[in-house]
């Protein structure tokens, strides 16, 4: 992966991982997401 791409796809990740903590855990519910399990939904880790 080119380092662009990369660091693309970093600041990507971050973006969804601080959306989805920004939701409610009723809305986090629905989409069948735990609030423990949101970094490992984002990054895969």
């Amino acid at each position: 992966m080119k380092i662009g791409n990369a660091i693309t796809e970093y600041f990507r990740l971050r973006k969804a991982y601080r959306e989805l903590s920004r939701l409610d855990d009723a809305s986090l519910k629905d989409i069948g997401v735990s609030r423990s399990q949101i970094r490992q939904a984002v990054f895969g880790r």
